[in-house]
Formats: C-alpha cells, structure tokens, sequence
C-alpha cells in the first residue's frame, strides 16, 4: 500500500509538472508576442503585403499555409498506409513476423527528423527534379513527413485494434464472417475513434516539424500554386530566422510560434476529445 501511494503521487506530481511547463512556455510566447501585437494589431499577420520585418511587413499567410498543406497532404497519403500496415500485422502476419513488424515501427519512429531531411535530400529531392525542377518543394516536404509520420499511425492504429473487446470478435466468428468481413464490419468502425485520435495527434507532430522540412522545401516564402514549387513553413522560418533576428523581427519570430502553439494545442485537445467519446 505504501509503494502505491508514493506511485500515485509521483506519476500526480509528473503530470501537473509537464502541465505546469506548457503553461510557461505559452505564458513565455504570450509574453514576448504581447508588446509587437499590441502594436501593430492582430490582422497585420494576415493582411500584411509580404515578409519583410525589417520594413515592418510581417505576412505569415504563406508560410501558415505551407505548413497546412504539408501536414494535410501527409496525413492523407500516411493515413490509408498505416491502417493497411496495422491491419497486416493485426490479421493477417504470422505471430513471429508480427512481433518483428511492430519492432521495426517503433524503430523508425524513433529516426531523428534531421535523417529524414538527409535521406530526402538525396533520393526524393533528386527523382522530383527528373519531373519538374527544383526538387525541393512542397511535394518533397509532403513526401518526407509522409515516411515520417506513417510508423507511428500504424503503430496507433495497431493500439486502437488490440482494444477491440475480444467478445464482439467472438461474436463474428460465431457468425461466419469471414477476416476480411470482420475487419470491415467490426474492427474498423469499433477502432475508428481510436485510428482518428491517432490521426490528429500525428497531424501536429507534421504541423510542427522543422529540420526535415527546411532540409528538402526549398525556404521561399510564397504561397505555393502547384507541388511543385518551394515553399517555407512557420517552424523552418523560426530555425532559419531566430539566430540573427532582433527587435521587432525578434518578436514577430515569437508570434509565429504562439500560433504554432495555439494550433497545436488545438488538435491535442481535439484527440483528448475524440478519445474521451471513445470510452463514454
């Protein structure tokens, strides 16, 4: 009983810490976007002509958009991918190769982004410019955080299969349906919210993605017309601009990332409530 009670309370005081850290690091972007928003007013993000904060033009527009049509367009093409991964490994992979299977996910999981940007730079990048050139453009940023992102929606995918209660397969066996019929008729619809969480989450680790991106999109700030073209999304701009940034520059740099934040936070809270329905 005594180890149990200092358990709790270690794993209650983790979790408040890690809560107490996002609210400094949000009360940290509030604070240092506050005096430059106070300033020029929200919209001018919006509205300005360009990018250009040395003469006070602070469009985020492109590079807010570069970065939503890079998750997205990952997450459509990893989506389908991952579920058909975990439904092999699930139902259709020996036990063996199964368990070697899910190793291997976790595995490239675990890759460092930088060896994504590195392996894109040199395979897609260069097969993208036998097509159209540059090479690096959206599409090779799609593309890279597509890899990226696609173990760990198998891997949640595979979660959300194994908490199908093992009655309502009995129950489909008991009916004579057959795998494939089982997996469309029960599994899937019985694992859609949990597929979906995993889903959104994965959508703000695209979102927030950084040196792959800067590594093959090529860092132009436009908004982009075809996949073809380069683009610069919110985090590779930070990357690239922070260093030598001062003054207002500085400050707009921070409300990029309060955005990034908001965002982010957002789709954590729409997986929390996804997750939440789930187990009503």
């Amino acid at each position: 009983m005594r180890s149990n009670f200092w358990l709790f309370n270690s794993l209650k005081l983790a979790a408040w810490l890690s809560a107490a850290i996002l609210l400094l690091i949000l009360f940290f972007l509030v604070n240092e976007s506050l005096p430059l928003i106070q300033r020029i007013g929200l919209m001018r993000f919006f509205t300005d002509e360009s990018w250009h904060p040395l003469s006070e033009l602070y469009w985020l527009v492109p590079m807010l958009l570069a970065s939503f049509y890079m998750a997205v367009g990952a997450v459509i093409l990893a989506t389908p991918l991952g579920v058909l991964v975990a439904i092999f490994g699930h139902y259709y992979a020996p036990e063996v190769l199964a368990k070697f299977y899910r190793a291997l996910l976790e595995l490239l999981s675990g890759i460092p982004s930088v060896v994504f940007g590195l392996w894109g730079m040199i395979v897609i990048v260069p097969w993208i410019v036998q097509w159209m050139p540059p090479g690096a453009s959206l599409l090779a940023g799609i593309k890279v955080l597509t890899i990226m992102i696609l173990p760990l929606v198998a891997l949640t995918t595979d979660a959300a299969l194994k908490r199908i209660p093992i009655t309502y397969m009995s129950a489909a066996i008991a009916m004579g349906l057959s795998r494939w019929g089982t997996i469309r008729r029960i599994s899937l619809p019985v694992a859609f919210p949990g597929i979906l969480s995993g889903v959104v989450l994965q959508s703000g680790r695209a979102l927030g993605e950084t040196m792959a991106v800067l590594m093959v999109s090529g860092n132009v700030v436009q908004i982009p017309s075809s996949l073809f073209q380069p683009v610069r999304t919110l985090t590779a701009n930070i990357a690239l601009e922070m260093s030598y940034a001062m003054g207002e520059h500085r400050l707009a740099l921070f409300c990029s990332g309060l955005l990034l934040l908001c965002l982010t936070i957002a789709l954590v809270l729409l997986a929390s409530y996804i997750n939440r329905n789930q187990h009503a």
